[in-house]
């Protein structure tokens, strides 16, 4: 029997009713994205330290199956730490140089299912091309590393930013959004974004409030379709006394992105603290 172009539309139409799928779901990716503040390999933090944190932080990636994980205050070997899983590889450059000096803004993705299309990073700086300081930063450089993907099965092309803003400058986290508004529109234009960070800053304060002000990007905590999992906060300091209100870590997307879930993860295997903070992690799909 030869079938025609129309009764084999209406053949796919039923057996995708008969599955539960529409062909609007069948054309749509799923992402598993989180932010994740590593706590830099400080050796004074004693059992804290990174040599006794490393495999709860891979087990917690691969428990979860993250696909991408933007990360924070991660050095190179840290990150290369991470890499023994197998599956991922990073982009990112570390903040005193722009190569491997000093802690990173890493990307890390599933490197079997993306193709890092380009990659760049800029400092929160008045001289956003070259390392340094800025504002009113006294501390540290800060960094936004950031990266175009094409997931490999679908074709399909977003961007990723990845941020860690400054802890002591206002000045430099109000215009550090303002810098990370004007790149993001400039580098990915009406492309999907997913951007990551520590952003030192609780969601009523001035630097985020300039980025819900933009309308470019929604917050995944306010747009998630499940409620929030987990704690309110992101910061633990060590100690479970500590999460409370304090959210200053964040997953932005753009409005082509649909939040299905959004969670904190707070977990403590054998009792034990990952990190310093808990990572934050949705499942979003576009």
């Amino acid at each position: 029997m030869t079938m025609t172009k129309k009764t084999i539309t209406w053949i796919c139409l039923i057996l995708l009713s008969v599955t539960g799928l529409s062909a609007k779901d069948k054309k749509q990716t799923t992402l598993r994205i989180s932010s994740f503040n590593l706590r830099m390999d400080t050796p004074s933090d004693g059992e804290n330290a990174w040599p006794h944190r490393k495999e709860l932080v891979k087990g917690l990636i691969r428990f979860h199956e993250l696909d991408i994980i933007g990360t924070q205050e991660g050095f190179k070997h840290q990150l290369d730490g991470i890499l023994e899983l197998g599956d991922y590889t990073y982009t990112g450059g570390g903040r005193d140089d722009g190569k491997d000096a000093g802690e990173h803004s890493a990307i890390i993705y599933k490197k079997e299912r993306f193709k890092l299309l380009q990659s760049g990073n800029f400092w929160f700086s008045e001289t956003p091309e070259v390392p340094g300081k800025g504002w009113d930063a006294t501390c540290c450089n800060r960094i936004c590393s950031w990266a175009k993907f094409k997931e490999k099965k679908s074709g399909k092309v977003f961007y990723a930013f990845n941020v860690h803003y400054d802890h002591q400058g206002q000045v430099a986290r109000k215009n550090s959004s303002l810098l990370l508004i004007e790149r993001i529109q400039k580098i990915a234009g009406n492309t999907p974004v997913f951007v990551t960070g520590d952003f030192n800053a609780t969601p009523q304060s001035e630097p985020i409030q300039i980025i819900y002000g933009s309308k470019l990007l929604n917050d995944s905590y306010l747009v998630t379709e499940e409620p929030p999992y987990g704690t309110i906060g992101t910061f633990n300091s060590y100690s479970m006394d500590s999460p409370g209100e304090n959210r200053i870590d964040y997953i932005w997307v753009t409005p082509q992105i649909k939040v299905k879930k959004y969670g904190v993860l707070n977990e403590l295997p054998y009792g034990r603290f990952p990190s310093d903070h808990f990572p934050v992690m949705v499942k979003a799909i576009f």
